[in-house]
């Protein structure tokens, strides 16, 4: 059985085997393995590190089914550790033949290498809208749909008699936080936020809910502007305040293992920022989480009684490195396409995975988990924003954003520094 390779450091000097060793041709000895040199080397760069297992199980299950292809799946911690983990790989000349792709800013990054995917099946079951294109070009197959926003435990929700239900507004939300932390000590709560501050895709992720409402859910108006449209600053800052108020401290030092694994799954904090993707996590903890417990509230943004929403649509993409040659590109695609559109890889992607599905044809009702069921809800109701952040200047919420959000909420720094120097940054690196 081989090995999901786990990175979570530095990379330098990473070298992956992108060809096979050397046997003869056939595919009926061995049990129907074929020897390994007529074996299609495909590199997958994954930086999904909750999908780890998961990936494992895909990687071997598409093997027994095509003995003349080999997966071999590169998981890297997300952030900053992935982006560099992907540069030195391309450095070395030991290119993945698939690997994943943020949104329009990493496809822009990346479109020497891509190949156009419109020739695939799964790019014809692709839900209208959710193939990465750029220039018109179709260069990203979507990864699943993921929605995020504000992740609660409505246990702890319901003990202290709060219906999430009633909640409709931002001072709703407000009040509920405060009656939570008045009953901290008989609900057995730490904090009543478990915010992972130290994360900075955490802190890109949230800020995407208010730049997605001020580009008006446009992503290729984000990806074009010349500067930051901070019209919801406000509420950003509302939603900011409140948390770091009533949030593991520092809110700083928190990190994805703290505030999902332990505060989170053991009942030690009420309130994350997160998506549908830490259901396999938390119920790994505790398998009763997700169909008992896992709630979310919307992000209410605009005044006036305005709708709450989540963000929600592809998370990621999946791009083929056309670097390579035929046989690894057709086996790439080979993959791609089994997992979208065969029987097993759906119902893989939906039970294992726990995906809400961004391709047709798939059965709604494999869905399990609540969370993933109202998030969908959310999708067909129309009361999502994008995912604004895909669209941001490359490297600008990670290398200053994030800081800035950091710095704020240390009290280093006030809310108009971050606004100001977030803006400086993203005019000077749109205007390079």
């Amino acid at each position: 059985m081989k090995m999901t390779k786990v990175l979570t450091g530095s990379l330098l000097g990473l070298s992956l085997v992108l060809t096979g060793c050397g046997g003869d041709s056939g595919g009926d000895s061995n049990n129907g393995a074929s020897p390994a040199e007529d074996r299609a080397v495909v590199e997958v760069f994954n930086i999904k590190t909750e999908t780890r297992d998961q990936m494992l199980l895909l990687e071997e299950t598409f093997e027994d089914l095509h003995p003349n292809i080999d997966i071999n799946v590169t998981t890297v911690g997300g952030g900053g550790d992935a982006g560099a983990a992907l540069n030195s790989m391309f450095a070395s000349g030991n290119e993945p033949a698939i690997f994943m792709l943020g949104g329009l800013a990493d496809i822009e990054n990346w479109q020497h290498t891509l190949l156009d995917v419109s020739g695939t099946a799964a790019y014809e079951a692709a839900i209208e809208g959710t193939v990465g294109r750029l220039g018109g070009v179709a260069y990203g197959l979507p990864y699943n749909i993921e929605g995020f926003g504000w992740l609660v435990n409505k246990a702890i929700f319901e003990e202290a008699g709060i219906d999430i239900d009633d909640i409709n507004s931002f001072e709703d939300f407000e009040e509920s936080v405060r009656i939570l932390d008045s009953k901290k000590d008989e609900l057995g709560l730490d904090a009543v936020f478990g915010f992972s501050a130290a994360e900075n895709w955490v802190i890109s992720q949230f800020s995407s809910h208010f730049t997605s409402v001020a580009f008006g859910n446009d992503l290729v108006a984000g990806f074009e502007a010349t500067e930051p449209d901070w019209s919801e600053a406000d509420a950003f800052r509302r939603n900011t305040d409140l948390m770091n108020e009533f949030n593991l401290q520092p809110t700083v030092t928190i990190d994805y293992s703290t505030s999902v694994e332990d505060a989170f799954a053991n009942g030690k904090v009420a309130i994350i920022h997160q998506g549908n993707w830490i259901v396999p996590t938390l119920d790994s903890i505790d398998p009763t989480f997700s169909q008992e417990k896992l709630g979310i509230i919307p992000m209410f943004i605009e005044d006036g009684g305005a709708t709450g929403t989540i963000a929600a649509g592809p998370s990621w993409f999946w791009g083929i490195n056309s670097n390579h040659d035929d046989e690894v590109i057709e086996a790439a695609k080979t993959f791609l396409d089994w997992m979208y559109t065969s029987e097993e890889g759906m119902r893989i992607m939906i039970e294992e995975f726990g995906f809400i599905p961004a391709y047709t044809g798939n059965d709604i009702d494999l869905i399990t988990d609540p969370l993933s069921k109202t998030i969908y809800q959310f999708l067909l109701d129309g009361n999502v924003t994008a995912w604004m952040h895909g669209s941001y200047p490359t490297g600008w919420a990670m290398t200053v954003l994030a800081p800035e959000f950091q710095r704020y909420v240390s009290g280093e720094s006030t809310w108009d520094d971050l606004i100001e120097v977030t803006t400086e940054a993203w005019i000077d690196m749109r205007s390079e």
